[in-house]
């Protein structure tokens, strides 16, 4: 299992996110948890590229994956308003 630590700047879009949003990126957390691999890179040409891409409801976050600490950062969240 993956720990997830989330950058302040992600807290502070996080802290901003509508009820809806928040229920969508609670349930995400526990993915990333568990599957962060499955969301795609960022970068079409590194598809193996550790910086990812997860869409949730009607927002998107960007997340960084560091395997040799079985670490998750959270790096950007975006809702549209």
């Amino acid at each position: 299992m993956y720990h997830v630590v989330t950058y302040e700047e992600a807290a502070a879009q996080i802290a901003a996110l509508p009820v809806e949003g928040l229920v969508a990126y609670g349930q995400l957390l526990d993915v990333l948890q568990l599957t962060p691999w499955n969301g795609p890179s960022i970068n079409p040409e590194n598809p193996r590229g550790p910086v990812r891409l997860w869409t949730f409801a009607r927002g998107m976050v960007t997340y960084l994956i560091l395997e040799d600490q079985q670490r998750v950062d959270v790096i950007d969240v975006v809702w549209p308003d």
